[in-house]
């Protein structure tokens, strides 16, 4: 029997019938209708107050990436929606799956200029998966249920409710709510082409030295054991893109770095020496190519995806397979025959040991006891401490590059950080939801001085719900990404790279985190134990040397085995490597 409810209602109904426990956001006039509905319904779903609105999408971007579901926020209009943006295309460039719930102004004034009105669907278009504008409140109940269907399934991506606070306050008629699984012009999951895996089959059976390069489309599609299988059953060897880190185990004997600007030189060099890459999941950006003209230029391209726009967008395949990663795979096993390419892997070995001689020791094994700490030997010691299956939390510069690099990974679902956008500030938001999300692993942010301080607000969500995150920030008084690159390419023109930085330690005590320096190498093991012994926050602020630069790297537009590995020097192999 139906019963008469309002829109508000509808969508707090609708949002527990999909599975939702926990929500961020932020209120306002144009949203109080929802608030005051969700009020009732503190013992269902769980909101959880951030200090600004970018730290709540962040933060339901971690949540949605450590947990496997959809991210839910809640804004109201106007500046509520606008401070959203940035994390909506970060959430649609890296696909990550959330329902955002945007108040507007009454229907009636729409288009007239109203105190804290927006073109929400205007401005968000370009940036979502699927957007919408809501007046009338019957038409909420299969929104909601649109939205999430669309969010979630295919390659997932963000969605916009642009919701009226009439429509909000509006009654209808309330039977039962209907999930959905179908639209007509929507096709999330593509029928595989047996053509098209018969084809693939062939050329990597056909095959001297292949590789395959994991995106973070394994990660999503959950097909990381597929991934194993498959490069065992037929010895190739397995890098990953940034996004793709942790879809294998870093001690795999078949997993040999990842690829990119900042990546392994063995995966990097060995690119343009294949003769096959399958690319699974990844969308052939350009840290990971370099030079487009220039990359992979002995090797025919596999690429397999679930979202077709990606085949031919960046680099010309010559075959592929539309379909979801975990599938494809599992299918392509049975038609792959089992192979031995020894000489082929031992290749990125050598060229691998050359990195770790010259490069990764001297990162990792600083002597000098009273200097300062490298950053990846930060990155590798907290990783090592963490225990069991910890995350990864990255914020964008050298603290990304560095700890991405240096952390282990053993589980899947281990790093969060921001790809395609590159977003300054998304760390320490994001790692709040990812231990709500992962509450049983340890979550462990990297942060740099720059980036903590564009959302350093959110602590204030840390202290207030007892978030027990592990933040490190890694302080070298610069912008040190780009201090980097002025040092390598401007000329050591360090034009607004120095910073004059606050106490740190005794901003995260005054919200009630407790918190050290860490000046000397010789603190570093001691503070880190104290660290991971706290039950609850706990800020490490390591003062790292403002020398430091990540290595390897390719310059933008240099071959992807352009690399360089100290300042002044480009890799080239010697005569005892292929």
């Amino acid at each position: 029997m139906s019963e008469t409810i309002t829109g508000s209602e509808a969508i707090v109904r609708g949002l527990i019938h999909e599975g939702v426990d926990r929500v961020f956001g932020y209120p306002g006039g144009a949203i109080i209708p929802l608030y005051d509905t969700l009020y009732d319904y503190t013992d269902q779903i769980t909101h959880v107050l951030t200090r600004h609105e970018q730290g709540a999408i962040h933060a339901a971007q971690g949540y949605a990436r450590a947990s496997h579901r959809t991210g839910v926020v809640i804004v109201t209009s106007g500046p509520g929606a606008t401070n959203i943006i940035t994390g909506l295309s970060d959430a649609m460039i890296d696909s990550t799956p959330l329902v955002i719930i945007i108040g507007q102004v009454v229907s009636g004034l729409l288009g007239s200029d109203a105190f804290q009105e927006t073109d929400v669907v205007g401005i968000t278009q370009p940036i979502s998966k699927w957007n919408l504008q809501i007046r009338r409140s019957e038409d909420i109940p299969a929104a909601i249920a649109r939205a999430f269907y669309i969010a979630n399934t295919g390659r997932p991506g963000p969605v916009v409710l642009d919701i009226a606070k009439d429509a909000q306050m509006g009654t209808l008629k309330w039977d039962r709510y209907h999930r959905c699984n179908f639209i007509r012009s929507y096709i999330p999951y593509p029928e595989v082409s047996d053509t098209e895996l018969h084809i693939a089959a062939s050329l990597i059976n056909s095959s001297d030295r292949p590789m395959i390069i994991s995106g973070q489309g394994v990660m999503i599609a959950g097909a990381e054991k597929e991934l194993a299988m498959l490069a065992e059953k037929a010895d190739i060897p397995v890098a990953s893109t940034l996004m793709g880190l942790s879809t294998m185990p870093s001690d795999h004997p078949l997993y040999k770095g990842m690829v990119g600007m900042h990546g392994n030189i063995g995966p990097n060099y060995n690119t343009n020496r294949a003769d096959l890459i399958i690319a699974v999941g990844m969308r052939f950006d350009d840290r990971v190519t370099g030079e487009l003209s220039k990359y992979a230029p002995q090797a025919k391209i596999l690429h397999i995806d679930i979202d077709k726009s990606e085949f031919d967008k960046n680099v010309k395949s010559y075959a592929r397979v539309h379909g979801d990663a975990r599938e494809v795979l599992h299918r392509l096993y049975g038609l792959v025959r089992e192979a031995k390419h020894t000489d082929w892997l031992r290749s990125f070995d050598i060229i691998n040991d050359v990195e770790r001689r010259r490069v990764i020791d001297p990162e990792l094994n600083g002597t000098d006891p009273d200097a300062r700490c490298h950053m990846g030997e930060v990155a590798r010691k907290v990783s090592i401490a963490a225990g069991i299956d910890p995350i990864l939390v990255t914020d964008v510069g050298l603290n990304q590059m560095l700890s991405s690099r240096y952390f282990r990974y053993t589980a899947p679902r281990s790093i969060i950080t921001t790809g395609g956008l590159g977003t300054m500030g998304f760390g320490l938001p994001a790692a709040i939801g990812a231990k709500m999300g992962a509450p049983n692993r340890t979550v462990c942010v990297f942060v740099g001085d720059g980036g903590i301080q564009m959302t350093m607000q959110e602590l204030g969500t840390i202290m207030q719900y007892g978030v027990n995150v592990k933040i490190i920030v890694l302080n070298n008084d610069f912008l040190g990404n780009v201090r980097q690159w002025q040092l390598l390419f401007y000329d050591k023109r360090f034009s607004q790279t120095p910073m004059v930085n606050p106490d740190f330690v005794m901003i995260a005590r005054a919200y009630g985190i407790e918190a050290e320096d860490v000046e000397r190498r010789a603190d570093l093991d001691g503070a880190i134990e104290r660290m991971m012994a706290t039950d609850g926050p706990y800020m490490l602020n390591v003062m790292v040397s403002d020398q430091d630069m990540v290595f390897p790297m390719t310059p933008g537009g240099c071959a992807v085995d352009h690399i360089m590995i100290t300042p002044n020097e480009v890799y080239t192999p010697d005569m005892n490597e292929p």
